[in-house]
């Protein structure tokens, strides 16, 4: 059978969950995702755990946060000043917020606690500092 390598366009099924069970996503219902194997789309031990996988194959893998979205930062955690957020802007722990860093690149922005002065903010990806654990099935290569 054909097996998946880099260059190749894949289809894969998976379902995605943390250490303790908790789902965080999934392609099952829907439709499967689709890239293109090495192209660096996807973090580098989900593409790594598809390569060599043939049509029909399942597994289930552990990837390390290393392999993932990476360790958690503390640097990424800051305060800002209540009054820099628009009034328009109703705050609560665990809304996401977009801003624009000092280049103009979009940055995914978490609150985390806030009161009348200050504002606690995540920029870490969610998924920053956890081990991911996938349920994958190789739906197509072509």
């Amino acid at each position: 059978m054909t097996q998946a390598k880099s260059g190749d366009t894949v289809k894969v099924h998976y379902t995605g969950t943390l250490a303790d069970g908790t789902q965080f996503d999934s392609s099952r219902g829907g439709e499967p995702l689709e890239f293109q194997l090495g192209a660096g789309q996807l973090i580098p031990g989900f593409e790594n755990a598809v390569a060599g996988m043939s049509v029909g194959d399942t597994k289930t893998v552990t990837i390390p946060s290393e392999e993932a979205y990476g360790p958690h930062r503390p640097e990424m955690v800051q305060q800002f000043p209540r009054k820099d957020i628009p009034d328009s802007i109703e705050l609560a722990p665990g809304i996401t917020l977009m801003a624009q860093d000092p280049e103009g690149n979009t940055v995914r922005l978490t609150v985390v606690e806030f009161d009348d002065q200050t504002v606690t903010m995540d920029a870490n990806h969610p998924l920053a500092g956890k081990d991911l654990t996938f349920e994958l099935e190789l739906v197509a290569i072509g």
